[in-house]
């Protein structure tokens, strides 16, 4: 755990100060969160589950406000970057101009498929793309994957565009691709097979002892050594290194499952700050980003337990390679409410209940104080503020079980060196994937008709 607040004189209930506090109504409400990003390059909006309308709707608010006040460049999110490349293209106005972003989410097929497969992201889709329509070409706001799971989507990618552009590049990734064809499309099974080197039934034994690492490293360097060849559109060489990329380290991060550490989790977060950090690259020296993650993601893991377990994350990552003003970490939370959730990986998605917060959390004090919606700004590291001590924090995954609330879904955390700001919603909602919903549309800031 880090200690960077704590390790102050302690000070008494009488020396405690309250955090900068605003409720928090509208978009205009917004304005002191606004007012602290100032001129920051990095804005990274969390999420205490990956299945709540409220946190989507707030976090579009606040994406819209950013891109039309002061000029952000690009949204990047934990998707996987196949996926949210078509949305890029199509925000752009560059493919599938006869389709609706409802027909481009639909696109999303790999389980949690409702994190991006939804009316709310339907709604950003919908303001980036007729904001990006006003505007020049070389002025369009982008939207990209920071994910590494995409390994067979992004092979199948590189392999198609260089049989068009690239021959020799081209004979490397159909080698790169043949090697993980015997796993199914299956990190499990490739990471188990790494692990016992043994035949599996139907598998050639070949295929299973030996690593895929060596292929797809020699097909990455063969494409950085190229890239300003693939010029067919404006993204093209940006597009293809990624995809590499993206083969590299899946392929690492899904050998490294096999161990018994936390060495996926900081093979996943390290990748997806190096491809922040080639976006921002690519739209040049000022260039400003948003990003939108799990709370677990974008808040400073050295103010929670992650750090005693050797854990990285991408708010830490972010904050230690830039300078501490370019960087805002924005948290949100809420006490009780509903969510969209599987009970176990890969499992249908349902409607759960949230309990109310756990005694002594974050939630729970919040709650008790107000049940009204409120916008926290910290001082960071204020050892006088009130969160400047370990508090429980709660965490919902896409794997949630309402009944080990009482010993689960919690992190200890240091809320304000954790974020620098904080969004309390009292009471939330299970978001609108659009497997369990009609042709509805939903704009920015509202509600699907009859909920």
């Amino acid at each position: 755990m880090a200690t960077g607040p704590t390790n102050q004189r302690s000070y008494t209930a009488a020396d405690e100060v309250k955090e900068n506090l605003f409720h928090l109504q509208n978009t205009k409400d917004l304005d002191p969160l606004l007012d602290r990003i100032g001129d920051a390059r990095f804005v990274l909006l969390g999420e205490a589950t990956h299945g709540t309308h409220e946190y989507y709707v707030w976090r579009t608010e606040i994406t819209r406000r950013l891109v039309e006040e002061k000029g952000f460049n690009f949204v990047a999110v934990e998707g996987d970057w196949p996926d949210c490349y078509r949305l890029n293209r199509y925000i752009k106005g560059y493919s599938d101009q006869d389709k609706k972003p409802i027909d481009m989410l639909r696109g999303f097929e790999r389980w949690p498929t409702w994190m991006w497969a939804n009316l709310e992201v339907a709604a950003l889709i919908t303001f980036l793309k007729d904001h990006n329509a006003q505007l020049y070409p070389d002025q369009r706001v982008g939207f990209y994957g920071l994910d590494v799971y995409s390994l067979w989507e992004s092979m199948d990618t590189l392999v198609e565009y260089l049989e068009k552009t690239d021959p020799n590049a081209a004979a490397l990734a159909r080698k790169a691709a043949q090697c993980f064809e015997p796993y199914a499309e299956d990190g499990q099974l490739y990471a188990t097979a790494q692990m016992e080197g043994l035949p599996q039934d139907g598998l050639p034994q070949e295929g299973l002892s030996q690593s895929c690492r060596e292929d797809v490293v020699k097909l990455l360097r063969e494409i950085r050594a190229k890239a300003p060849q693939y010029d067919h559109d404006p993204e093209a060489a940006l597009n293809t290194e990624q995809n590499a990329h993206v083969a590299v380290n899946a392929e690492r991060y899904y050998r490294s499952m096999v161990g018994f550490d936390d060495n996926s989790w900081n093979i996943r977060d390290t990748h997806m700050v190096e491809t922040l950090n080639r976006i921002a690259n690519f739209y040049g020296p000022g260039s400003k980003a948003i990003v939108w993650e799990h709370n677990t993601h974008i808040g400073d893991a050295r103010y929670t337990d992650m750090k005693r377990a050797g854990m990285v994350n991408v708010g830490q990552l972010v904050r230690q390679q830039h300078h501490e003003n370019e960087v805002v970490l924005v948290g949100f939370g809420s006490y009780q409410g509903t969510v969209i959730a599987g009970s176990r990986w890969g499992a249908p998605m349902e409607v759960m209940e949230v309990p109310e917060a756990r005694e002594g959390s974050v939630e729970e004090l919040l709650h008790n104080e107000s049940a009204e919606d409120r916008l926290l700004i910290f001082d960071r590291y204020n050892p006088k503020e009130r969160f400047s001590k370990v508090m429980p924090h709660r965490a919902i995954g896409v794997v949630y079980n309402p009944e080990y609330e009482s010993y689960g879904n919690y992190v200890p955390t240091v809320l304000n060196a954790r974020y620098d700001a904080f969004i309390f919603l009292d009471t939330t909602t299970a978001l609108h994937p659009l497997r369990l919903q009609t042709d509805q549309e939903l704009t920015p800031g509202t509600f699907p008709s009859g909920k």
